[in-house]
């Protein structure tokens, strides 16, 4: 199991007490590497310590192919970045539980059409089973934030894209939601010779927008990226 940002170490005292047989945290914070000292003793071998910038840490090699599991309250500014980097490596992860500010959750679970829809749902969708499993209000933390949080639980799906599929799908909703007021057929026209006979070819119309457009029409759009 994996934790990033254990801080002074609530989270990691509790699944060490659920009896996680290895729990490696990553901590950027030297004082809260310090104040956990004694909870690693006290693990016996069961809680690895890495002082490091969870954004650049390796998670291949923590656990067999599909093994890992991530549990974390992540650090609210740094949140969607993480998801992203771990979205790209979900071959590695058997599922992640995480808490994120309440309305990069709504984004993370929203539908097509809905004010909440947009890149990060198309890219967490596809990769993952993703549910909103409940909210958590300020002061259920001390220092209480000054927004609502969620948990969510994100669980690899099997026939998620491949690493370069999804290098393509985020290419693709980069550019279809750089504005989300304009239509498919200009959104799209710098990755298309012709963007209106290439939505069209897919049964997709030219004059929507990217919002409309669930998850799989963007895979559908990046197998026809791949072969442009």
């Amino acid at each position: 199991m994996l934790e990033v940002g254990p801080g002074p170490g609530g989270l990691t005292r509790a699944l060490l007490a659920a009896g996680v047989a290895r729990l490696v945290a990553v901590e950027r914070d030297p004082r809260c590497i310090a104040a956990l000292a004694d909870l690693v003793a006290a693990a016996a071998g069961r809680l690895e310590l890495v002082e490091a910038d969870a954004l650049r840490f390796p998670i291949e090699g923590l656990a067999p192919p599909g093994a890992l599991v991530i549990v974390a309250n992540l650090p609210y500014n740094i949140g969607t970045e993480l998801l992203i980097g771990w979205l790209e490596r979900a071959e590695a992860i058997a599922r992640m539980v995480l808490l994120f500010q309440k309305e990069v959750a709504l984004r993370l679970t929203a539908e097509p059409g809905g004010p909440d829809y947009g890149r990060l749902s198309v890219l967490a969708q596809l990769v993952c089973r993703v549910e909103r499993l409940f909210d958590l209000p300020p002061g259920a933390f001390v220092p209480p934030p000054k927004v609502r949080s969620s948990l969510v639980r994100l669980v690899p799906r099997p026939d998620r894209p491949s690493a370069e599929e999804l290098a393509r799908i985020e290419r693709l909703t980069a550019a279809a939601f750089a504005g989300r007021r304009k239509m498919l057929r200009r959104s799209l026209s710098g990755l298309f010779a012709d963007s209106v006979a290439t939505l069209s070819a897919l049964g997709l119309d030219p004059e929507a927008r990217a919002e409309t457009l669930a998850p799989a029409d963007f895979r559908r759009l990046a197998a026809a990226l791949g072969t442009a």
